[in-house]
């Protein structure tokens, strides 16, 4: 069995204008990058149902994929946005 590669990812979550970084394993799901990077963003969990994750521009459809299966280099930016469009004011 090998060791899972450690990862550091830059994880932009818009709702807060923020960049978290965080420290990854290859073996992570993007679901679960998604679930640390909200949490770490807003101090509480939000129901990550509402919200997508891209990266290198497309996004990730299947978040059952590990960060290991998409390639993700170490340093790599991920962005997570709200699923749908918020309203303007």
């Amino acid at each position: 069995m090998t060791e899972a590669t450690a990862l550091r990812v830059r994880v932009y979550v818009p709702d807060v204008w923020d960049i978290m970084r965080l420290d990854a394993d290859a073996d992570w799901t993007v679901a679960q990058l998604k679930s640390q990077a909200l949490a770490r963003a807003t101090g509480r969990q939000l129901p990550a149902s509402e919200y997508i994750v891209k990266f290198r521009g497309a996004r990730i459809f299947d978040e059952s994929q590990r960060l290991s299966d998409l390639d993700v280099p170490d340093r790599a930016s991920m962005i997570v946005l709200p699923a749908r469009r918020q309203p303007v004011r």
